[in-house]
């Protein structure tokens, strides 16, 4: 692939996809503060609806007034909302599109972007119908929590099907993600299609950083030299909510590699914008098996070693 040009003459791009699990008003709103002040703009995931059930992993929804109008200051100020599932629990076909339709009434737009929740049965490919090779398949069973669980949002049999009205509604939906900023290096289609996965539009990669400290390791000097000198791509996922506030204020090693970071030449937009530029740029077609193959091979390894989600 020929090294991208980014607009303005910026050297690299870079965004945040913060899942919104355990998060509230108290523990991420000084994180975008912060970002906000330093010239990041990034995409959030929200939840639409109040949960109904007891629930394994929750946080805010946009059911809690207060809640609902940080999001839309955050929106107010250019940053992009997704999906995280119409709640924090499984939801059948009725609830998800509810919570589609809920989003698009406070938000003022449909989804763009999703992320699946966890172990929530309406994930769309989730579990073992992420990976494609059989060997995967049997080794990532094998070694995940998720061996035992059902996903069923892509089977039309199911009631918790939604397949279909992702097609309709979303662009990006993200799978793997790797330890390794500059996504290009593992995943040069980025974005891509997957004519095996149907419902999803666009698939999306990601780099790992699900709490402060991974954040740190994958964003460190080294790494972010790294990213501007290759004209790289970095799509941190990360949970904003999991100890990037130390006594109500920025943890000091996130908010100095922030500020290295943002002082650099670099093109800092939601994750909807950048994927959309990859496309203007020659991405968004079929993936090759090959590259399909050695990614499902290296999550499944860096799964087993270090838990990636």
């Amino acid at each position: 692939m020929p090294a991208l040009k980014f607009p303005d003459n910026k050297k690299f791009a870079f965004t945040i996809v913060d899942d919104t699990d355990q998060a509230t008003v108290e523990n991420v709103s000084p994180v975008y503060e912060f970002l906000i002040a330093h010239g990041l703009r990034t995409t959030k995931t929200v939840w639409p609806l109040s949960p109904t059930e007891p629930v394994q992993i929750g946080g805010a929804t946009l059911a809690d007034p207060a809640y609902r109008d940080f999001v839309l200051r955050l929106r107010d100020r250019g940053f992009e909302m997704a999906f995280h599932g119409a709640t924090s629990h499984s939801s059948t076909r009725r609830r998800t599109a509810e919570g589609l339709e809920r989003f698009r009434e406070i938000i003022g737009y449909y989804p763009r972007v999703h992320i699946n929740h966890f172990l929530n049965r309406e994930n769309l490919y989730w579990g073992g119908a992420r990976l494609s090779t059989a060997m995967c398949r049997l080794i990532y069973r094998l070694a995940t929590i998720t061996r035992s669980r059902r996903f069923e949002g892509h089977n039309p049999r199911s009631p918790y099907f939604w397949g279909d009205l992702c097609r309709q509604h979303i662009q990006y939906v993200r799978n793997f993600t790797f330890r390794e900023v500059n996504l290009l290096n593992v995943n040069p289609t980025l974005p891509y299609r997957d004519p095996g996965r149907p419902y999803v539009n666009y698939w999306f990669s990601s780099t790992e950083a699900a709490e402060v400290k991974s954040f740190c390791a994958a964003m460190g000097e080294a790494h972010q030299d790294r990213l501007e000198s290759e004209g790289g791509v970095c799509i941190i996922y990360a949970h904003l909510a999991a100890g990037f506030l130390e006594n109500g204020k920025v943890a000091p090693e996130f908010g100095r590699l922030i500020k290295r970071l943002a002082a650099r030449n670099g093109w800092f937009v939601p994750l909807g914008e950048l994927l959309d530029y990859l496309r203007t740029r020659g991405a968004g077609g079929d993936i090759p098996p090959r590259e399909r193959a050695t990614m499902e091979r290296r999550w499944v390894r860096e799964k087993i070693r270090y838990g990636s989600s």
